[in-house]
């Protein structure tokens, strides 16, 4: 072998291994941050699930989206938002962990340095949540942060390579490639044991995690919901509609739309939950159990809710009997006056326990609807997801003014004075609900056949009522619809209007006018920020 060949030989090995290591190095650093998060997993069991850093970065980052963002992500992802904003800061943290493998090779103590800062990250995130219970809430962060780095510096280790043993030889010695001499047996035996470790440790925070709230589905599966002392009317034989496509009048349990900030659903034991009443114009103060509400005269009453997210159309509004204590009731009786009766008081900011803050109008809490601390949703307790073991329930307000879960406290306040989490973020402090009204068939770019084609669907304007839905076929006259039987002004109503229709490419279009004559109008807005307008419209192709 000539000397050049032997070069080329030496500089194709040296190549070799430099990517080799290189590419463990990147392994390293995904072993040290999978490490890491198993690890903050595990300690976050034993401090609270909201604790661990993927779900306190998730919840400071949901903080700190702009609302146009946050209403982005819900229009394209809906109830998985939160499921795709966690990918997201995987796919951050595997990138990151990559990159701090690689440097890892050159400065050891530099790519250590990194996981800690990471971890720092993730105790500052824990920290500073609204419903940070502490500095114990930093301590998933960094101890996950301090294993993830003795783990990088420690697979590293085996990637350095060891100086050559001298020994006397009868020729000169050939230069070894650069990278040789590293321990190959040290990393796989050391990258396993880590890989193991990690994968025991996650599992195990895992199964902790999900069983931390044992207690509170406990007090959910052993509640039997009271008999109301004012039972809700049945809904009247022609609220439903018998059209395939339609909404159902009552939207089931599962079927109806979750839109909150909550990464980790709380779970909340009915048996140690309390509320506070107090603030502005309380001159008795009140704290409640839930033994207290349950003894309470409870009302049961059909109530359609609308996040402000719903876009024109959109699917974020339901219909559900709602069983609880009327508000008025219990403000009254701490003493409160609505502002219209010389209150001092013009705003109630409810608290959840993971911190979210709701204003509403004292005046419409205390107006005479049926404004609710809800215990039951269709029939059964409420489910977690939709705030047991209590929440508010107000007819006629989008949810972020007055559909608090999860509830632990109500303050008395005005709105000069405070400002809740969504007012803070661009959202409108009043926000009544639009009138609306949506096509649920025929879909978007339906194929029907010639002939009648039902189209049908649901409007609201909870509180007032609907008194009148129009169809127009492309440009044509608008067309009255007609309307299902009303259960109450709080709840939607579904139409319908038989269309004879002809082959070709058409827009329907529908509009609402309520019960106080106000037109839904036709200017579209976007849902910032107080919500949704605009006239619904649909386009087909019939055959």
């Amino acid at each position: 072998m000539t000397d050049h060949e032997q070069h080329l030989r030496q500089r194709l090995g040296s190549t070799r291994l430099n990517l080799t290591r290189l590419t463990l190095g990147a392994v390293s650093g995904l072993l040290a941050g999978f490490a890491s998060l198993a690890v903050a997993e595990l300690v976050s069991a034993a401090v609270r699930p909201q604790a661990g850093p993927i779900v306190a970065v998730g919840g400071a980052a949901i903080d700190r989206t702009p609302a146009a963002v946050k209403d982005w992500a819900i229009r394209h992802f809906g109830t998985n938002d939160k499921l795709f904003l966690q990918l997201g800061i995987l796919a951050v943290l595997a990138l990151f962990a990559l990159f701090l493998g690689c440097v890892a090779l050159r400065f050891r103590r530099a790519g250590a340095a990194g996981v800690l800062l990471f971890g720092a990250v993730g105790a500052v995130a824990a920290t500073s949540r609204p419903d940070s219970t502490g500095l114990s809430d930093a301590l998933p962060s960094v101890a996950g942060a301090l294993v993830g780095a003795a783990v990088l510096y420690v697979l590293v280790g085996r990637l350095t390579p060891r100086a050559p043993a001298t020994e006397p030889a009868a020729s000169p010695p050939e230069t070894p490639p650069p990278g040789a001499g590293w321990d190959r047996r040290g990393f796989v035996l050391a990258a396993t044991a880590a890989a193991a470790a990690s994968a025991g440790a996650g599992a195990l925070g895992r199964t902790l995690n999900g069983s931390s709230g044992r207690d509170a589905v406990a007090s959910r599966n052993d509640l039997t919901l009271p008999r109301p002392a004012s039972a809700a009317p049945a809904v009247p034989k022609g609220a439903q509609l018998r059209i395939p496509g339609v909404s159902p009048f009552t939207t089931p349990n599962g079927d109806f739309y979750r839109v909150d900030t909550a990464l980790v659903v709380p779970k909340v034991d009915a048996t140690t939950w309390k509320l506070r009443i107090h603030g502005t114009g309380v001159r008795r103060p009140l704290t409640l159990t839930f033994d207290d509400l349950l003894r309470r005269e409870l009302i049961e009453r059909d109530i359609t809710l609308t996040c402000v997210s719903n876009e024109v159309g959109g699917p974020y509004v339901g219909n559900a009997r709602w069983i609880g204590v009327r508000l008025a009731d219990l403000l009254a009786e701490c003493g409160v006056r609505p502002p219209s009766k010389g209150g001092p008081a013009d705003q109630l900011v409810a608290r959840s326990v993971d911190g979210m803050t709701i204003g509403s109008p004292v005046d419409d809490v205390m107006d005479g609807r049926d404004a609710l601390l809800a215990i039951g949703m269709n029939g059964e307790p409420l489910p977690f997801t939709h705030g047991f073991p209590v929440r508010m329930v107000v007819p006629g307000l989008y949810g972020f003014v007055s559909a608090c879960k999860w509830i632990k406290d109500i303050e008395l306040t005005t709105f000069d004075s405070y400002d809740p989490y969504w007012v803070k973020r661009g959202w409108a402090r009043r926000a009544p609900i639009k009138t609306e009204s949506r096509i649920d068939t025929p879909k978007p770019f339906a194929r029907p056949k010639t002939g009648t084609v039902m189209v049908a669907g649901v409007a609201w304007a909870q509180h007032r009522g609907i008194d009148k839905v129009e169809v127009r076929v492309d440009d044509g006259p608008w067309q009255r619809a007609r309307l299902a039987a009303e259960d109450t002004r709080d709840t939607w109503r579904q139409w319908s209007l038989p269309w004879q229709a002809t082959k070709g490419g058409h827009t329907l279009t529908v509009r609402a006018t309520d019960r106080t004559g106000e037109l839904q109008t036709e200017k579209r807005t976007h849902t910032i920020p107080d919500g949704a307008s605009g006239w619904h419209s649909v386009v087909v192709t019939v055959d």
